[in-house]
């Protein structure tokens, strides 16, 4: 049987392309290589690149068919493992020139790339299919509002955060009323939407999704315990941050939670794997949705395989699957 052409791409046009760099050594040095004939593709302001080795020159990709010509040869790829966090990979830009070439991918398709990449639709849509969410409103740089009527229909203590991206840039949590503008200030130079979000006290918890034969499933719970206020960029990336997996619940609460990433999986009309973030509030024993990742860190301190190694797979095993059911519903 012949080897699949896996093209591996990673890098991006924002700021959260040092986390791809991260992420693809792990999926990099995780993929069966007797399955999987594996390509680094950086995509990045500067063009679109394969590097053989750290010593080769750089070889351009034909962007008219995504292909690649390496010794007079030339490689059309058979599948995408998306490995970027952040625009293009993330918010369907890449996700929409894949389908317009017929070419399957490991991530969400374009729309909900795109819907899940704006953390307030995100919501909007899940609270539509039933899933708890906590009150928020949606800013726009363009249409100035006070913190006046912001706290008219919200209670501190509040989130604010730029509406798309991840990996909590430019994210504060206020719990005055004078701390709001500066807090506002600082997410509106990261996006020209903002997030604001009443706090849901509880645990934090995050869970990992995927399809793997036709069939959505969930891997263990993580629980977040954050060295700092909240699960902030140093917490996430820094090390500063407790990460129990399995969380140490009750079956009733893990099945809460459990069912609760299913439904927004569902709803959402997810692929590949996604994590989601809930806070789990106990007095109305219910999980409330936070935000939703479709393009989850795989580095080293990443949760999703600490997740993946207490379900008791390997990683190969994991990104195997990743790419199957990515080759099988195309």
């Amino acid at each position: 049987m012949s080897k699949k052409k896996v093209a591996l791409v990673t890098g991006g046009y924002s700021g959260e392309a040092q986390i791809s760099y991260k992420s693809v050594i792990t999926v990099n040095n995780n993929l069966n290589r007797n399955l999987y004939d594996v390509f680094i593709i950086d995509i990045n302001p500067e063009g679109w690149f394969y590097s053989p080795d750290n010593n080769a020159p750089r070889i351009a990709i034909d962007k008219n068919d995504f292909s690649l010509t390496v010794n007079e040869e030339r490689i059309v790829f058979d599948v995408v493992l998306l490995c970027m966090h952040g625009t293009p990979g993330e918010d369907g830009k890449l996700q929409g020139y894949f389908d317009m070439l017929g070419l399957p991918y490991t991530s969400c398709d374009a729309a909900t790339s795109a819907l899940t990449f704006n953390k307030r639709y995100t919501v909007a849509v899940a609270s539509f299919g039933g899933v708890h969410v906590a009150k928020s409103m949606h800013l726009f740089s363009h249409t100035p509002i006070t913190t006046d009527a912001i706290l008219a229909q919200l209670q501190l203590p509040v989130f604010v955060k730029p509406n798309n991206g991840g990996s909590s840039i430019g994210m504060s949590k206020v719990t005055n009323a004078d701390a709001l503008a500066p807090a506002l200030e600082k997410a509106f130079k990261e996006d020209t939407q903002v997030l604001v979000e009443e706090f849901i006290s509880g645990r934090e918890f995050t869970i990992g999704v995927f399809k793997t034969k036709g069939v959505i499933q969930t891997l263990p719970i993580t629980e977040v315990i954050s060295g700092n206020e909240w699960f902030d960029f140093e917490a996430k990336y820094l090390g500063k941050s407790q990460e129990i997996t399995p969380a140490v619940i009750s079956e009733d609460v893990a099945a809460d939670i459990s069912n609760a990433a299913k439904r927004v999986y569902e709803v959402l009309n997810c692929r590949g794997v996604v994590r989601i973030d809930f806070i789990y509030n106990e007095a109305k024993s219910a999980p409330f949705m936070l935000e939703v990742n479709t393009v989850p860190g795989q580095s080293e301190a990443s949760i999703i395989p600490q997740q993946v190694k207490a379900m008791g797979w390997t990683l190969e095993q994991f990104y195997s699957a990743l790419v199957e059911e990515a080759l099988a519903s195309a």
